[in-house]
């Protein structure tokens, strides 16, 4: 865990910042209290509305931090930004903060001007795209897949539970992708899925180190981590994506549907049974538009996320002409947090580790801006905005700090 010393460094607070900023002035505030009460948050900021289509607001993506009480926010690793049309993404932290994830992407404005001609993606020698670990004490960043490289576009990068020591991370070759792990210096990378034909995406490891899952084909999937033996999970549709596992590691949750705009959340035991229907998102699509230009991948996809009891799940649904952020129960109860005007939008909701905070997008300010809240469903919260985004700007893909 950072120290003290380690934590008011890289914010860039004093001790009596860091009292200043606590966000209740009814009681006492020091430095302590604020900084175990509000853990860092990272985040992507980008410009959403430069005409030319999705390329050209894509490289200005960076990867931002700001602590939950909405200050100090600030952009990391700005050197791996330095070259012309590169730009970052925030992607995660490690167990014990000492890391934060960074996604790193390259491209040339002429393979960017391809994709928009051609309005699909084309990964060559032109694009490339890498996963760096950054210490918050030192501020010294390791590109990870770039060390043995098996692809130039490589993305996912997360922690493994357990004691093992690996990463695990996903890599385009040949145009499939293949989820990989690798010791945690980069080193002894290891396909998964070797000599297997399909698209392999959205792979997860479950807490005690055990199980793999991930989709293949849009079929979801529960594998031994160590014999590789692999079940699948057969709801009857066609499109199944996005497993993840609960916190206690005893289900798996995935969205299931006729097709991705049609698509709810499931929930399966981690042997393949009591398979069932979690809850219902009434018709919303699932995706979130990024851009304010036309963008033909479609946007971004806003799948459910675990409380952290695993009793419940967060997931977003159409409420009227508006996506409302909801909690649902694994025996079906179900209730609506946000309550906002007609045509507003809420998606991609994050919980912090310890159950304590509940962060999300929204568009009800007229930008894209990320809000916080208790975790708690039945606690009556209030929504506090985090990160600011003037119009024609987005601050999005919320990660918190293990607390």
């Amino acid at each position: 865990m950072l120290t003290r010393r380690q934590w008011l460094k890289w914010t860039g607070y004093s001790a009596l910042g860091a009292v200043a900023g606590c966000v209740s002035k009814a009681e006492p505030c020091t430095a302590e209290k604020s900084e175990m009460n509000y853990p860092m948050i990272g985040y992507t900021r980008l410009q959403t509305n430069l005409p030319g289509g999705r390329y050209v607001n894509a490289i200005t993506a960076r990867a931002w931090v700001v602590r939950a009480d909405g200050i100090g926010a600030r952009p990391l690793a700005e050197e791996l930004t330095q070259e012309p049309y590169a730009w970052t993404q925030f992607a995660g932290w490690s167990p014990d903060n000492r890391y934060a994830i960074i996604g790193r992407g390259w491209e040339t404005p002429e393979n960017g001007a391809w994709e928009e001609e051609h309005r699909t993606f084309r990964m060559t020698e032109n694009y490339r795209y890498d996963m760096y670990l950054l210490e918050w004490a030192t501020g010294a960043l390791t590109n990870l897949t770039a060390v043995e490289r098996v692809s130039e576009y490589n993305t996912g990068l997360f922690f493994i539970p357990g004691d093992s020591g690996q990463l695990g991370f996903q890599a385009l070759i040949n145009g499939q992708s293949h989820p990989f792990v690798m010791d945690r210096d980069g080193r002894n990378k290891h396909d998964m899925t070797s000599g297997k034909e399909g698209f392999t995406y959205g792979m997860g490891v479950s807490p005690d180190g055990k199980y793999l899952s991930y989709h293949k084909e849009y079929k979801v999937h529960i594998a031994d981590m160590k014999t590789g033996d692999a079940k699948l999970i057969d709801t009857g549709e066609t499109f199944n994506f996005a497993p993840q596992w609960s916190p206690d590691g005893q289900w798996v949750m995935f969205v299931a549907g006729p097709d991705a705009k049609h698509a709810d959340p499931y929930i399966v035991r981690r042997d393949g049974a009591g398979l069932r229907k979690a809850a219902s998102r009434n018709g919303y699509w699932g995706s979130v538009l990024v851009f304010d230009v036309y963008d033909y991948h479609e946007g971004s996809s806003d799948v459910p996320v675990w409380a952290a009891d695993s009793k419940g799940i967060f997931y977003t649904a159409q409420q009227g002409s508006s996506v409302q952020l909801m909690w649902g129960s694994l025996d079906g109860e179900t209730r609506q947090l946000t309550h906002t005007p007609d045509n507003t939008l809420h998606y991609h909701p994050v919980v912090s580790r310890d159950g304590q905070w509940l962060v999300f997008g929204s568009n009800r300010s007229g930008a894209r801006r990320l809000y916080i809240r208790s975790a708690d469903p039945f606690k009556d919260s209030e929504d506090r905005q985090i990160t600011d985004a003037a119009p024609g700007w987005a601050t999005m893909h919320a990660r918190i700090a293990n607390t």
